[in-house]
């Protein structure tokens, strides 16, 4: 595994402050939000326990990699072991966030040019894990709906305690809706001065075609 190593000044991946609300002020209100939505998620009804989540959005700029990132160090800041992926082939954010390379990475997995353990990184904030997106690849639907990625969402949810997925917008990728249905939920976070009522409702329409388990909405002020 890939780690970050530390520099005089403390950690060279952390220098978040505008992006990672729940690790630069942890006693926030925001972050306590985020405490109330993890604990939402670990206490959602049914018999089946959600250990993969996929987030995603009607829309691009909705917010929903940093919901993402900020729930993931939420997560891990508990004490559980939580995998971070981007699975946004076409346009990655989560190693912007992170401060950290994105040379390799899901898509060199799924590709069978590297190993798990050549690919994730160790963010060393609690026992969080990232994939991010890797090398450019020119059919992402491809990629993202092939049974390498089944096999590799069926493996990682035997080693975390609970994975994330940071897709593209669900209105806008066919590739999201195909990794909802191998999900064992799905998040979908609404900014409230851009998303339209009538995009809310085909998001969840599509979703339902699917057969793709909604849990919730976190709604974006931002």
């Amino acid at each position: 595994m890939k780690r970050l190593e530390p520099t005089s000044k403390g950690l060279q991946r952390l220098n978040y402050k505008g992006s990672l609300i729940t690790y630069s002020n942890s006693d926030s209100i925001i972050s306590d939000q985020f405490r109330t939505i993890r604990t939402n998620i670990k206490f959602l009804p049914g018999e089946k326990k959600e250990r993969s989540i996929l987030i995603t959005s009607p829309g691009k700029g909705d917010g929903k990699s940093t919901t993402s990132a900020n729930l993931a160090v939420s997560m891990a800041r508990q004490g559980e072991k939580v995998l971070l992926i981007d699975a946004n082939l076409r346009d990655p954010v989560i190693h912007t966030i992170f401060k950290i390379s994105n040379q390799i990475g899901l898509t060199d997995l799924l590709t069978r040019k590297s190993t798990f353990n050549e690919v994730v990184y160790q963010t060393g904030i609690g026992r969080l894990d990232i994939l991010t997106s890797g090398s450019t690849f020119l059919n992402p639907a491809e990629l993202l709906e092939s049974d390498n990625m089944t096999s590799l969402l069926s493996s990682v949810v035997n080693s975390y305690s609970m994975v994330l997925i940071d897709s593209p917008a669900v209105l806008k990728s066919t590739e999201t809706r195909v990794l909802a249905n191998q999900c064992d939920g799905v998040v979908l976070v609404v900014n409230r001065r851009k998303t339209k009522l009538g995009k809310l409702a085909e998001s969840r329409k599509l979703l339902d075609l699917v057969d793709a388990k909604l849990v919730g909405a976190i709604i974006n002020k931002k």
